[in-house]
């Protein structure tokens, strides 16, 4: 789950600094990467900026220390409405975060984690999730999570190979 307290995603692509940036960076063109999806004026419409990687933590205190250690800075930490936590980090100079996601085994999105399969997901701003999961799921992506928090919309969806995709963005009014 993403803070809401984040600026808009224009106004980071217009140059602004994000947290932790020392130095002015350009985002990447979000519409051209929504143009080589396709032609859907669904997804033309729809602004997608990537954000962070989620990693799937055994033991949140300790791999804080060990990212912290590396040079990351806590940037923001809260507790999912499921019950999972999670911490967002940034690296000075980087525009992506790093978030460290921990599910207690009474969690519905828990799994045993074995070496090599921490990697939770990529996490998309989007803003209309509802016309984002519209068009996912009418390019047969499947759906493998949909939640809706007080001031978040959140969808998942799968690569091939199992790894999840999270788009997620304002609850609308």
């Amino acid at each position: 789950s993403i803070p809401r307290a984040l600026p808009p995603a224009d106004i980071l692509r217009a140059g602004a600094r994000s947290p932790g940036d020392h130095a002015e960076r350009r985002r990447p063109d979000s519409a051209r990467f929504i143009s080589a999806l396709g032609s859907s004026s669904v997804m033309a419409s729809v602004k997608v900026e990537f954000v962070y990687s989620g990693l799937r933590t055994r033991n949140l205190l300790r791999s804080l220390r060990f990212y912290r250690k590396l040079g990351f800075r806590v940037y923001r930490r809260g507790k999912m409405g499921h019950g999972g936590q999670w911490v967002h980090l940034v690296f000075p100079g980087a525009v992506q975060r790093l978030e460290l996601n921990f599910y207690p085994r009474t969690n519905p999105f828990y799994e045993p984690i074995r070496r090599g399969t921490e990697f939770d997901h990529l996490g998309f701003r989007v803003s209309d999730v509802a016309a984002w999961e519209k068009e996912l799921r009418r390019r047969k992506f499947p759906i493998v999570a949909r939640i809706r928090e007080k001031h978040e919309n959140i969808v998942y969806t799968r690569d091939p190979d199992g790894n999840w995709i999270e788009f997620f963005g304002p609850v609308p009014d």
